[in-house]
């Protein structure tokens, strides 16, 4: 009897999007904007509904490993599998590419069989980071994800200076990268010296044998890496640059997505793989995640231009993610995956209120917006729920990621370190009010500016937003369908282990 499981295959959902891309790249497709566009909005949606299928039928049995033996020998097997976190963000992710890809419409003007197919492939590196069961598989789409994110942001961005942010975050991820690539290979090395046997699939590592000071330096060299991509301060000035200069779909997927490629990463390997050095580690992580929290909160509050605004939020919210990460218990961990999923809606729904000022005013400087509210109330009211959400309103996602990431922190049991910051960052979280109420005041009801819409919001633009907002009140008022399943990560020796 055929049954819907059947047909799930973690390839296919890593590779689907790719497929889709080359057809749209293969020259007997037509050449028109408008079925390109269609095309590609299809293929997204149907990859967002077999994705939630893998969350319908999710079974711990979804494992997919093909290597030929040359690559064998050597411990590598190109491969791929799904645990409760890595099916968390795959459907964050193929959310969030769909209503990027709706977003498109009126932001992509030019080179949209490119732009389409490149989106595609973004989706696939991303997916592919998510659900790679293998470091050598993990870093080969950790580095294949710079190429079309390059490109998107360089190519048809909004900004006069689009390229050269491209080329800042291709450097930063890239010199990121070198040091992470050290600390995979030693990783891979001491694993083989610890079990003798050469296996690079990152469930099976076991460096109980492995120096203590090894295991810290592993881990430090890659927090580097994936610091960047986090991102952490002071190693995070790709990131505003970047989120301002590329059009604003692709920052939906950078700030809604690729941020938290940095945060998995650190849950799975430094937290879950070495969690011995990790507990070392945590204290002074926490202590940047702070800073974090309290600098670019500070510095977001004293931009003018609406996107920098949420950029540096962005920032400001990863700290309160890797906050949570560094408590090293189920609470904090809790907190922590569910804040990146309802940041990463959130940042999509504020970067298209960014995108559709812009497009209508032509302006982003909040000081030259004041009285758009009156002539767009469709899009006033989807930007005043979407900013409450962000500043952590009760019956909204960013209220329950923030509360159970605070307890967390504060239940943790290995450093009074960790007691100290959580209950110096509740009140410090007040800044993120500042902040959006400031752009909500000064962009939407300050003195009259130069903008004069001519009309509200699009019936695409209102699918977008609209979807965005019941999201976030369907987590943020029922968050167990997603907590129930977090919680299922189990904890051996106050370590999260696959």
């Amino acid at each position: 009897m055929f049954e819907l499981s059947n047909i799930l295959s973690l390839p296919v959902l890593v590779f689907l999007p790719l497929v889709f891309g080359i057809i749209i790249l293969m020259p007997f497709f037509p050449n028109n904007d408008i079925i390109v566009r269609r095309f590609a909005k299809g293929c997204v949606g149907v990859h967002l509904l077999y994705s939630l299928l893998f969350w319908v039928f999710y079974d711990k049995g979804f494992i997919s490993l093909f290597s030929p033996e040359w690559i064998k020998t050597l411990g590598i097997n190109f491969g791929f599998a799904m645990d409760e976190l890595s099916l968390v963000v795959t459907i964050l992710t193929t959310v969030v590419f769909m209503i990027a890809a709706i977003s498109s419409k009126l932001h992509i003007r030019h080179g949209q069989k490119y732009y389409y197919a490149l989106l595609l492939f973004f989706e696939t590196t991303i997916l592919g980071i998510f659900n790679a069961s293998d470091i050598f598989t993990f870093f080969l789409f950790w580095e294949l994800e710079l190429i079309p994110a390059y490109f998107l942001i360089g190519y048809w961005g909004e900004g006069n200076n689009a390229k050269k942010s491209a080329m800042k975050f291709l450097l930063y991820t890239f010199l990121g990268s070198l040091f992470m690539l050290l600390g995979l290979i030693m990783l891979h090395y001491f694993n083989f010296l610890a079990t003798g046997v050469l296996n690079g699939q990152i469930a099976l590592f076991n460096l109980d044998k492995v120096g203590q000071s090894l295991q810290v330096l592993i881990s430090v060299l890659l927090l580097i890496g994936f610091g960047v991509k986090l991102p952490i301060v002071p190693i995070h000035t790709w990131l505003p640059d970047a989120h301002t200069d590329a059009a604003t779909p692709v920052s939906m997927i950078l700030a809604g997505v690729l941020l938290k490629t940095g945060a998995y990463a650190i849950i799975r390997f430094n937290l879950q793989t070495l969690p011995e050095a990790f507990k070392i580690v945590a204290p002074v992580l926490a202590i940047f995640a702070l800073i974090n929290i309290i600098y670019t909160a500070f510095v977001a509050y004293a931009q003018t231009d609406i996107k920098r605004i949420v950029a540096y939020s962005s920032i400001s919210n990863m700290g309160l993610i890797l906050l949570g990460i560094c408590s090293m218990n189920i609470i904090g961990l809790t907190g922590a995956i569910f804040h990146m999923v309802g940041h990463g809606i959130i940042t999509a729904g504020l970067f298209a209120v960014c995108g559709i000022v812009l497009l209508r005013c032509r302006e982003r400087d909040i000081n030259k917006l004041g009285g758009i509210a009156a002539d767009m109330p469709r899009l006033f009211g989807f930007a005043t729920v979407i900013i409450l959400a962000s500043i952590g309103l009760p019956s909204l996602a960013g209220f329950v990621g923030e509360v159970i990431t605070i307890i967390g922190a504060l239940a943790s049991e290995f450093s009074d370190v960790m007691k100290f910051i959580a209950l110096f960052a509740l009140p410090v979280l007040i800044l993120s009010s500042c902040y959006m109420l400031k752009f909500l005041h000064c962009g939407f009801f300050g003195k009259e500016g130069n903008c004069k819409p001519a009309a509200d919001i699009a019936n695409h633009e209102f699918v977008v937003l609209a979807s965005i907002v019941v999201i976030l009140f369907i987590l943020g008022c029922f968050p167990s369908s997603i907590i129930d399943v977090i919680q299922n990560i189990g904890i051996t020796n106050g370590a999260v282990v696959w």
